[in-house]
């Protein structure tokens, strides 16, 4: 598969990613919309309702880390990330994301990686409802270290891996 039949296929694939999040959402599609950025406006359409809700729904969870994965852009699969870290906790999201670099694709490695940067950002109880009127919530839902030391193992030894194959030329 040549790089640009790559870029095609991750392209589809974050579309339907977005489109799903979109149905979840119950949001509608614009027809003038051109299709190389329909994907892009319906993750942008999605964004605002996913941090305006207090809780999300259990069948929310993998759509969001599939759209965070494909997201190509690294700046952009925080639209989904951040809605996952306050409604299913950072543990979650972490460990789900590790489960994307243990098994996942090359390319949904590479997500993986530009998804975990956002799985860091400072949870504000003021950045949305999922905190108790007491700005507080469960600590248990963000404790995570262990899989962050899981993270750190696997991705050296992936790198280690890949060194071994391709080692330095001059």
């Amino acid at each position: 598969m040549s790089e640009g039949d790559r870029h095609e296929a991750s392209t589809r694939t974050f579309l339907a990613c977005a489109a799903e999040m979109a149905r979840l959402l119950d949001l509608e599609a614009a027809a003038d919309v051109p299709e190389d950025q329909l994907a892009r406006h319906l993750a942008l359409a999605a964004r605002k309702p996913l941090l305006e809700r207090a809780s999300l729904p259990e069948e929310f969870f993998d759509p969001l880390m599939a759209a965070a994965v494909y997201d190509p852009d690294p700046s952009h699969c925080r639209w989904f990330v951040e809605p996952a870290l306050y409604a299913f906790g950072r543990r979650r999201v972490m460990a789900a994301l590790l489960g994307y670099l243990r098994t996942g694709t090359t390319a949904e490695k590479a997500g993986a990686h530009r998804a975990w940067y956002c799985a860091h950002l400072p949870l504000r109880a003021d950045r949305s409802p999922a905190y108790a009127p007491s700005g507080s919530r469960n600590p248990a839902l963000d404790e995570a270290d262990d899989v962050k030391d899981q993270w750190m193992e696997l991705s050296i030894a992936q790198q280690r891996e890949q060194c071994l194959k391709e080692p330095n030329q001059p």
